[in-house]
Order: structure tokens, then C-alpha cells, then sequence
């Protein structure tokens, strides 16, 4: 089926925020007695805050009396980060003109709060191309469960197997496929190298490198 819909992933796609939500996350977990090494972070990226929290409580034998307490101190946190430090990353005005041009409809999908998508719009400035915003916080699941993704192509009336999604992150990729969509993953320079990514449709080191000949790969 021809696409007609493309979805993008917020946190560490659009903006480099992936580091804002760790030293946040790092600051808040001090308070309980909880540090995280990078690779340990990296495993739960991806997930809504709430179920970050819930899965390194649980870890670290952490009272779950304070999770919500946990989880809006680090949204807060990272919130303010994000307006004070983070950067666009490469590619976001080529990637949206891209589509735009094309009349390809343009929705964005995270397990971010609303808050947090308001935030980027403003400061990306895509406000005018985007059809849709969907966020994963009031689901009864989020990535890697499919459903912020099917919700974003129902508010376009797309099909899911005319959709493209763009992740940087493992469990964003899994729920894009389990949405039966195709999913273009942008993962961190570090990462770049796992062989799990091979579950992509493709693979590139930034969203400037897109461009006619992947859209037309993915356009079957």
C-alpha cells in the first residue's frame, strides 16, 4: 500500500533531549539511593516515565509510596531542561518539508507527556505541518505496546500499513512495527552498531540523510 502518513518519535529524534531525561532521572533516583549507569538507562529508554520509575523501584527494592512523587519531580525536571538546553537535532526542517512537499500527512507520537509535545512544537517550529499529536501518558500501555501509534494514524483516518514511523529507540521501533507500520530508526552514534536494529526497515545516522531513493525503498 502507498504511504500516505509518516509518524515521528519526539525525545532524541526531534530534539537531543534523551541526555536532559537521563540527568534528571539521575538527579530525582539520588534521592532514593538509586544510580544508573548508562547502559542500565539505555535499556528503559523509550518507556513513559511512570513505568521508568515503576521498573527501577522495583529494581532497587524502592517503595512504590514514592513512584508518582519520583515521576513528577523527573517530568518537571527535565521540562525545564529541555527549554533551557536542548537542541534541534539535524535534519528536523528537511525531514518536515520532505513531507510536506509530498502531501504526506504528518503526525507525531511519544510516550512523552502533552506538555512535553507542546514544548518541542513551539521550539521546532512544526507546528503548521503537523495533522496530529498523540501521547502514550493516559494509556493503559505504552511503547513498545503499539497503541500511541495506531491512536496517531486513527486521528489522521490512515491506515497503519500506510504509515512510516521515525524512532531512535528500541522499544519506539517495536511498537511502529507492531503497529504494522514501516519504522525508519535514527539510533544514538553509540548504539548505531547493535544487530537489533535489523528489525528497521532502514537505518540511518540522521534525519538530514533521508531522501528520494529511501522514500521510494519504503513506498511498496
Amino acid at each position: 500500500m502507498p504511504l500516505t502518513t509518516v509518524i515521528f518519535d519526539i525525545d532524541g529524534l526531534l530534539i537531543d533531549s534523551e541526555p536532559l531525561w537521563n540527568q534528571a532521572a539521575a538527579e530525582v533516583f539520588q534521592q532514593y539511593g538509586i544510580k544508573l549507569s548508562d547502559a542500565l538507562y539505555n535499556t528503559t529508554t523509550g518507556l513513559r516515565t511512570k513505568e521508568f520509575v515503576a521498573w527501577w523501584f522495583g529494581y532497587f527494592n524502592i517503595s512504590m509510596d514514592h513512584a508518582a512523587s519520583a515521576e513528577q519531580k523527573i517530568v518537571a525536571s527535565v521540562l525545564q531542561k529541555i527549554e533551557e538546553k536542548a537542541n534541534i537535532m539535524p535534519g528536523v526542517a528537511h525531514i518536515f518539508e520532505f513531507f510536506a512537499n509530498k502531501k504526506i500527512k504528518i503526525g507525531l507520537a511519544t510516550s512523552s507527556p502533552p506538555a512535553l509535545i507542546d514544548l518541542v512544537v513551539k521550539m521546532t517550529g512544526i507546528g503548521p505541518f503537523l495533522s496530529a499529536t498523540t501521547s502514550a501518558e493516559s494509556l493503559a500501555f505504552g511503547k513498545p505496546h503499539p497503541q500511541v501509534y495506531l491512536d496517531c494514524a486513527a486521528a489522521m483516518n490512515s491506515n497503519p500499513v500506510a504509515c512510516i514511523c521515525f524512532e531512535d529507540s528500541f522499544n519506539g521501533m517495536i511498537a511502529a512495527k507492531a503497529a504494522r507500520m514501516k519504522c525508519v530508526v535514527i539510533p544514538h552514534h553509540a548504539q548505531s552498531k547493535e544487530e537489533r536494529w535489523a528489525a528497521a526497515d532502514l537505518k540511518l545516522s540522521s534525519l538530514q540523510n533521508f531522501g528520494q531513493l529511501h522514500f521510494d525503498g519504503l513506498n511498496y
